[in-house]
């Protein structure tokens, strides 16, 4: 007898989701699907408008990650127009690019997945939460804040508002630096780090209690893809794409990303509105690849600031072979908030930083732009076509939760036959199937393109479809 159980929705991640197992007659995990079951919107509703207008449209993709879009969407117009834009444009960039990465591994971090990692996987579900924390644990709580907080006010400072600025454009950036916003930005970033280092010696000494949770949760082989430079260092602005396996081997290097679409392809499955990437010369099930903060880490030989080096250095040497767990997504987000506080001083301080001159004007001289970087969860990427017009005939995006597909769904299932011996499920059970997505923190409002809202509902169902568990959250 055979039998079925819904989680929907996921909870504790940006967008709606759901996950169905199918138990065999033993009540064994015998298969998982992570299903997305938002509708893709924004590649289509886009068609027609002038491209000058992509990047405020993409930000509002996502009220999470709008920088990640911004600076992607005007890459690829800076490919339309084909323009080099000023150096200064740049460097300010980079630092909005950084400061979205800061705000957005916080909230993850602090706010999403914390309440498991201070409370318990098997906490009661009614403490396990932010209010849970703020009871518990307040200087954390206070600290998750505060952190996200550092990040948002960079982002208002640099574009005029936390939430969609409209400060990257074609070309450049709308307005250059003042030294007054700039001496703010630099005296907030000493906190950053303080901050981020007692919270990194904190999970560092709590990792002992998820050990199991560190053995199971997407802790399989697979390819792990990301930006890096000529000197194969972390990149999150520009670079080329580098693969390398769970070992370390490298798989592929120096990678255009123009050329995206001849090593990626995109398989479309009828059980979701995400797509499945993988790199096409492997195929699918050998191409499954994973990409994010962790990504990060692993392709690049060296962060490239001080003490993200030491933290980078002092996590490859503890944990070896199990440092592709995904649960150490949660560390490498540490690292790389301690790596964008670093590095956004050094940028800030830069002598050419309040440059004025930070926009290249043009008309479109291609009808064909890519942009590419890297977001907060991961590589983003931004294809647009045009018209003689300048209208927008067509538009892919692959989102880093798109590339990530393949990887969560499989971590679900090892998720799912570590912890699930019978057909009778716990909330703790549950939770771990969900905390096994949180460590992606997949934004599916962003790979999907809708918004949405639904209760949460677990049924487990015998083969003749009778209800013989149920669950309402």
């Amino acid at each position: 007898m055979s039998q079925r159980i819904t989680i929907d929705p996921v909870t504790r991640i940006e967008g709606h989701a759901k996950i169905t197992l199918q138990l065999d007659e033993k009540g064994s995990v015998e298969d998982a699907h992570f299903h997305v079951t938002q509708v893709r919107g924004f590649e289509k509703f886009c068609e027609g408008r002038p491209f000058t207008e992509m990047p405020s449209l993409m930000a509002r993709i996502c009220g999470i990650c709008p920088v990640s879009h911004l600076i992607a969407s005007s890459k690829a117009c800076d490919a339309l127009l084909a323009v080099h834009i000023p150096p200064t444009a740049v460097t300010l960039r980079r630092i909005m690019n950084l400061a979205q990465i800061m705000q957005s591994h916080a909230l993850s971090f602090f706010y999403l997945s914390a309440p498991d990692l201070l409370l318990g996987m098997d906490a009661d579900p009614a403490q396990r939460n932010l209010f849970g924390i703020l009871a518990q644990h307040p200087q954390m709580a206070r600290d998750g804040i505060r952190l996200r907080s550092i990040g948002q006010q960079i982002i208002e400072l640099l574009g005029g508002k936390r939430i969609h600025p409209a400060w990257v454009v074609p070309g450049g950036v709308s307005e250059p630096l003042s030294a007054e916003k700039r001496d703010q930005m630099v005296a907030m970033l000493p906190e950053a780090r303080e901050i981020t280092l007692r919270t990194l010696e904190w999970f560092k000494g709590a990792l002992s209690q998820y050990r199991e949770e560190i053995a199971s949760f997407a802790n399989f082989p697979s390819l792990f893809m990301g930006l890096v430079n000529d000197a194969k260092t972390m990149e999150h602005y520009d670079g080329t794409w580098r693969i390398v396996t769970s070992d370390g081997r490298v798989v592929a290097d120096q990678l255009d990303p123009l050329q995206y679409q001849t090593f990626i392809e995109e398989k479309v499955e009828n059980w979701t509105y995400l797509k499945s990437p993988y790199y096409r010369p492997l195929g699918e099930q050998a191409g499954m690849y994973r990409v994010g903060p962790l990504a990060r880490l692993l392709v690049s030989e060296r962060c490239g600031t001080p003490q993200a080096d030491r933290e980078r250095a002092e996590f490859l040497e503890t944990y070896g072979e199990a440092r592709t767990s995904s649960f150490f997504y949660h560390y490498a987000r540490l690292i790389e908030i301690l790596y964008a506080s670093e590095r956004m001083e050094e940028l800030l301080n830069e002598p050419d930083i309040l440059n004025p001159r930070v926009r290249a004007h043009a008309e479109p001289n291609q009808l064909e732009g890519i942009g590419v970087a890297e977001a907060p969860r991961g590589t983003l990427i931004h294809h647009y076509t045009i018209d003689e017009h300048g209208l927008i005939r067509s538009a892919n995006l692959i989102i880093a939760t798109g590339h990530n597909n393949l990887a969560m769904n499989r971590g679900v299932l090892q998720v799912a036959q570590h912890f699930i011996k019978d057909a009778h499920i716990t909330d703790g059970m549950l939770n771990r199937m969900e905390a096994v997505i949180r460590a992606f923190d997949p934004c599916l409002s962003c790979s999907t393109h809708a918004l949405g809202e639904m209760p949460l509902h677990v049924q487990v169902f015998n083969a003749d479809g009778a209800i013989v568990d149920e669950r309402i959250r």
